[in-house]
């Protein structure tokens, strides 16, 4: 998807610092897998203590 939008240059320079990338495009690209990332770990966060994990058989002693 091609988009033209208006970022703040200092932000994007301070996020390329940050990062270490190279280009605009890359810190985009990052930026919008970070979020994707956090609400996928957000939605996971309502499943603590609530599944029924025994483990795996495999590595049980005794």
């Amino acid at each position: 998807m091609r988009i033209n939008i208006e970022i703040d240059d200092r932000l994007m320079a301070d996020a390329l610092a940050a990062t270490g990338l190279k280009t605009t495009r890359e810190v985009v690209k990052l930026g919008l897998r970070t979020i994707h990332q956090l609400q996928r770990q957000k939605e996971a966060v309502q499943y603590l203590g609530k599944l029924n994990w025994q483990g795996d058989e495999k590595m049980r002693t005794g």
